[in-house]
C-alpha cells in the first residue's frame, strides 16, 4: 500500500510534463518504455463516490482493481502502475456516482508518450529546476551514463539548459472486444446472466418495479437483496391491554354474532382458544399469558377471519 501511495505521489509530480488529460469516462494511459504505465484523467463528476483503476490481459474480461483512489472528487488525478505484467496490458476506470449510477471507461492499452522529456543534472540547484514554466525532471528511462552525457551537452550548449528525449513507437491495435456478461445472484444462487447491453434495462426494472437493492460485488457480479418491509403496528379496537396489563376483548354485537378467538405466542405458537364469545366486554387476566411480551391473536366472526393482530403485556409480573 505504501508503494502504491509513493507511486501516486511521484505521478503527481510528473503530471506537469504529460499531455492534457482526457475527461472521464475517457482517460489517458501512456508509457515511456521504462516498465511503468501512467494513467491520468480529468474528473467532471464532483458527486463521484468511487473511482477505481482496473487492469486485464485483454480488453473484455478478467479486469481486476489495482486501486480505488482515496478521494474520488479530485478534479485531476492519476496513478502509476509500476509493475505491469506485460507492456500490452489493458486498463479501464470504474466510476460510481452518489445516485447509484455507475460507468465504465473504454478499455485502453498504453501508448508511447512522445512528449518532450527534459533532463537536468541531478545536482542542479533548486533555482535551475524550471523551464518554460514547467517543472523539469529527469526521465526514469535514462541510465546514469546517459544522464552524465546529457549533463555534458547541457553545459556545452548555448541553448537553454534543457535537452529533449523523444520516443516514437507504435503498439499493435487491440483485438475486437467480445460481448461482456454480468452474473445476477440472490444470496448464493445465480438467478440470471445478462449481457452488458442489457444491464441498464435490468437496473431500471429493479429500481422502478421493485424495492430490492442491487449490490455490485464485483464489476461483473450483481447481488440482489430483496426488500423486507418493516411491520407497522396498529393497535386493535377489539383486543387490547388496559393500564393494568389485562387483555380486554370488546365486541358490542357479540349477542347477535358468533365470535371466537385464538391466542398465540409471538412466534404464532397456539396458547388457548375461546370458541364462543357471548359477552360484549370480556377481561382476560394477564396471568393467563405466563410472561410479559408480545402475543398474537386471530379473531373470527361467523367462522371467517375478522382480524389478525397482536398486543403487548407489560413486564410487571
Amino acid at each position: 500500500m505504501l508503494n502504491r501511495l509513493a507511486l501516486f505521489v511521484v505521478f503527481c509530480s510528473l503530471s506537469g510534463t504529460l499531455a492534457a488529460q482526457d475527461t472521464l469516462p475517457n482517460f489517458t494511459v501512456t508509457t515511456r518504455g521504462n516498465n511503468k504505465v501512467f494513467i491520468s484523467w480529468t474528473n467532471p463528476f464532483p458527486q463521484a463516490t468511487q473511482i477505481s483503476i482496473q487492469r486485464s490481459m485483454d480488453s473484455t474480461k478478467g479486469f481486476r482493481t489495482l486501486l480505488s483512489v482515496p478521494d474520488p472528487t479530485i478534479p485531476q488525478n492519476g496513478f502509476v502502475d509500476a509493475k505491469p505484467l506485460t507492456p500490452y496490458m489493458f486498463y479501464r476506470i470504474f466510476v460510481v456516482l452518489d445516485s447509484g449510477k455507475y460507468l465504465f471507461s473504454p478499455a485502453k492499452r498504453p501508448f508511447w508518450d512522445t512528449a518532450k522529456v527534459v533532463a537536468i543534472p541531478r545536482n542542479a540547484p533548486e533555482k535551475n529546476v524550471t523551464a518554460n514554466n514547467k517543472r523539469v525532471i529527469v526521465s526514469d528511462a535514462l541510465t546514469e551514463k546517459e544522464v552524465e552525457k546529457l549533463d555534458q551537452r547541457i553545459r556545452e550548449s548555448k541553448a537553454p539548459d534543457t535537452v529533449s528525449v523523444k520516443a516514437d513507437i507504435k503498439l499493435p491495435p487491440p483485438p475486437p472486444e467480445p460481448e461482456k456478461f454480468i452474473t445476477i445472484k440472490r444470496r448464493d444462487s445465480i438467478i440470471s446472466v445478462i449481457n452488458q447491453k442489457g444491464l441498464k434495462a435490468f437496473r431500471d426494472s429493479v429500481i422502478q418495479k421493485t424495492k430490492d437493492t442491487m449490490v455490485f460485488r464485483t464489476v461483473d457480479t450483481i447481488l440482489i437483496k430483496p426488500y423486507v418491509p418493516k411491520e407497522v403496528y396498529k393497535p386493535s379496537v377489539f383486543v387490547f391491554t388496559d393500564k393494568e396489563g389485562n387483555v380486554n376483548v370488546n365486541l358490542p354485537d357479540a349477542a347477535s354474532r358468533k365470535y371466537s378467538i385464538q391466542f398465540m405466542s409471538e412466534k404464532s405458537e397456539p396458547l388457548f382458544k375461546i370458541s364462543q364469545l357471548r359477552e360484549p366486554a370480556l377481561i382476560i387476566d394477564k396471568t393467563n399469558f405466563l410472561h410479559s411480551g408480545w402475543y398474537r391473536f386471530e379473531l373470527y366472526e361467523d367462522g371467517k377471519l375478522k382480524e389478525k393482530n397482536k398486543f403487548f403485556i407489560p413486564k410487571d409480573f
